[in-house]
């Protein structure tokens, strides 16, 4: 049985994504990567998730995870200018 979640909001779809974000940002701090959990949002909502209607909660948490380092810095550095 296949039940499909549904989140009201982005805060709500933000917050469930949460442990997950924190998860990455811890380990690219710890690289010496200065970034936030809204940082990581922002650049897969922004880069990755625009415009695909076909996302699920486990593809999503999967982006998150597997964000290559020089993907988040470059974006930040971008933001910055």
């Amino acid at each position: 049985m296949n039940k499909e979640i549904k989140f009201k909001s982005l805060n709500e779809l933000y917050k469930r994504l949460y442990p997950a974000l924190n998860t990455r940002k811890s380990e690219l701090v710890s690289m010496g990567i200065d970034v936030t959990e809204l940082d990581i949002w922002n650049y897969l909502k922004e880069s990755i998730w625009d415009n695909n209607d076909e996302l699920n909660l486990c593809d999503m948490v999967s982006n998150i995870l597997t964000l290559k380092d020089n993907d988040i810095i470059n974006y930040l550095r971008k933001k910055k200018v």
